[in-house]
Formats: structure tokens, C-alpha cells, sequence
């Protein structure tokens, strides 16, 4: 079985604890090759992670000819820029969510995509997992009756300024941290894009970052309430009810690779939650899942699980939650 040949920007945190472990794992995925600007933490990564070679510049990595793809850890500012030059270098892109900085940035992204004839996808790892998978079958399949309303929280306690999370001129804060998550899952069980969003936001006085975000997105049929902190208890929720039902999903974002997670099914109503049934997903890991189902969609097995054309409307909701918290109005996303 041909696997992809992936190679990473980057030492990231999330590249070299989560994803690539879990890529290697793959059926479909090999980690060929790890860049960073400073050769030394490329080499060092690599010798940790069994990964074959270590350059000292992303430019090297992408001039590699047995690179397939690309896989972008890197900051929120320079995801377009870098996954731009992945994709002019003949490269077929997964890159970290947001996609972007804002849509129109992300509208670049799709041009060169276009231009250049690559694959590009945005790692909303969730997407693929079994437990939104059943959740999505569920509402489809009339479980909850009508869905109408979506209620998420999403939270961690991060102070640190050096961290990139925390840095306003990279794109950090709450919400486009994990406000993201929130949006990009009610999107997917909406099966629709919000009309309208109103939004409240307060921000660290010295970081200049959005600390606290509460949001409601109003769709066709129903609607999307959420709040994100990077500054509250570390804590994530999604709740999904219906005219006949309720589902909540324990731990929605960070699913554990290592045990099985928890959908709540209610369909009576009982406040003391008897008769709720329990689906347990079976034990994986999703950037596994994520990076197998990227690597077939490179090999012309299947689509891109993410395609750029959900993370520029998902971009568009982040936007206008930022210019509704601004105007104090109703804001439409513009996708």
C-alpha cells in the first residue's frame, strides 16, 4: 500500500506531540522530513520522532522532490503564506486551523489551490472522528426530532505573553484559538452557514487578545449559541437539542487517543437523565484518522475531509463575530 510522503513545517507543539506520532500510525501516511529555521530543533525532532531527514529552512523541505505534502503547524499569520508557497512548490497542503487570518486571506488560498492544481484542506481533525460522525447521524436520522439549537463551551487558562496563543499581531486569542471549534461543528451539524451573528468579546487590557467570547449564530432553522475563554477553567461541551431530544458530547475538541469518548443521547426529557443512551466510539486517535483520509484524498482516493471552500465560511463566521462585537449589530458573515 503507496503511502504519502509528508513533510512538516515546523516544531510546533502540536506537530510533534499529537499529529505527527499519530500520522505515523497511518496506514497512508509516512513522515518523510521535518524544517525548521533553526536546524538544530529540526534535528532534534527528527532523532525523537525516527523522522528520516531535518532541514534547516522551510524553503529547503519544500524544494524536496520526494515530498508529497505538506502538513502547516505554524503561527495563524503565516499559515496562507506558507501553505501558498507549499502549493506553488507543487505540494498538496494540510494546514492547522484557522485557515487563516480572515477569509479574503483565505480567499488567496484558494486561488493558488486553483492555480496550482494541488490538494488543500483545513485539520479540523473533529470532522473525522466517529463520535461527530454518530452525532451527525443521529440529528440526520431524526433522533433528536427538529434540530434547533446548539449550545458549545470551550476554555483554557493561558497568561503567558511569549506564548504564540497570546501574541494579537499573530492572530492569537480565544477565538480563533477554539471559538473556531464551536463554529466549524455547528456548521457541520447545522448542515448550513449562519445568516447573522451577534457577538460580545472583552479583551486582555496588556495582551490586547480576545479573553472571553460568547456568540450566537443565527441559522435557517435554528440556532448556535457558544462561549471561548483563554482565560477560565479548562473545560468543552457541546450540547445539541432537537424538538424530541437532546445530545451532548462530553469531550468534544480533545478527543483522548487512548480511551473511548462519551455521546449522550436524551430522548425523554428526564432531568435526572434516566433512559439517556450512551454511544461509546471506539478507542483512535483523529489526527490518525485526519492524516490517512488527507493522504487518500492525495492519492485520488476520496475528497479532502475539509476543503478550503468550509474553512473560508468558517473564516467569514469568525470575521463577523469580531466586527459584531465592534459594532454591537447583527454582523452577516461574508464568505
Amino acid at each position: 500500500m503507496r503511502k504519502t510522503r509528508w513533510g512538516v513545517l515546523g516544531v510546533a507543539n502540536i506537530a510533534v506531540v499529537k499529529v505527527i506520532p499519530a500520522m505515523q500510525r497511518g496506514e497512508r501516511s509516512e513522515i518523510a522530513a521535518i524544517a525548521s529555521r533553526h536546524l538544530a530543533k529540526a534535528q532534534q525532532a527528527a532523532a525523537k520522532l525516527g523522522i528520516p531527514k531535518a532541514y534547516g529552512s522551510y524553503e529547503e523541505l519544500l524544494a524536496d522532490p520526494e515530498i508529497d505534502a505538506i502538513y502547516n503547524p505554524l503561527p495563524n499569520h503565516l499559515h496562507v503564506p506558507w501553505s501558498i508557497k507549499a502549493a506553488e512548490a507543487g505540494k498538496h497542503v494540510l494546514c492547522e486551523k484557522p485557515i487563516g487570518l480572515s477569509a479574503e486571506e483565505a480567499k488567496q488560498l484558494r486561488d493558488a489551490r486553483d492555480r496550482t492544481g494541488v490538494k488543500i484542506g483545513e485539520a479540523f481533525m473533529v470532522r473525522t472522528h466517529p463520535q461527530w460522525l454518530k452525532v451527525l447521524e443521529w440529528v440526520r436520522g431524526g433522533r433528536i426530532g427538529d434540530l434547533r439549537s446548539i449550545v458549545g463551551f470551550f476554555s483554557y487558562f493561558l497568561t503567558d505573553p511569549a506564548n504564540v496563543r497570546n501574541v494579537f499581531d499573530w492572530g492569537g486569542g480565544g477565538l480563533m484559538d477554539i471559538g473556531c471549534y464551536p463554529i466549524f461543528t455547528s456548521r457541520f451539524i447545522f448542515g448550513a452557514e449562519p445568516r447573522r451573528v451577534l457577538a460580545v468579546i472583552e479583551r486582555d487590557p496588556e495582551l490586547k487578545i480576545d479573553r472571553l467570547t460568547s456568540a450566537i449564530l443565527d441559522f435557517p432553522t435554528g440556532q448556535a449559541i457558544f462561549t471561548c475563554s483563554t482565560q477560565l477553567v479548562p473545560h468543552q461541551r457541546m450540547q445539541i437539542f432537537g424538538t424530541t431530544g437532546r445530545i451532548e458530547i462530553e469531550i468534544p475538541f480533545n478527543a483522548p487517543p487512548d480511551y473511548p469518548c462519551r455521546v449522550l443521547l436524551d430522548g425523554c426529557g428526564d432531568l435526572f437523565g434516566r433512559g439517556i443512551e450512551t454511544y461509546e466510539s471506539p478507542i483512535c486517535d483523529q489526527y490518525t484518522i485526519q492524516g490517512d483520509q488527507f493522504s487518500r484524498a492525495v492519492q485520488g482516493e476520496g475528497d479532502v475531509p475539509v476543503p478550503l471552500e468550509s474553512a473560508i465560511a468558517n473564516m467569514a463566521v469568525i470575521d463577523a463575530v469580531f466586527r459584531s462585537a465592534e459594532s454591537g449589530k447583527w454582523e452577516e458573515p461574508r464568505g
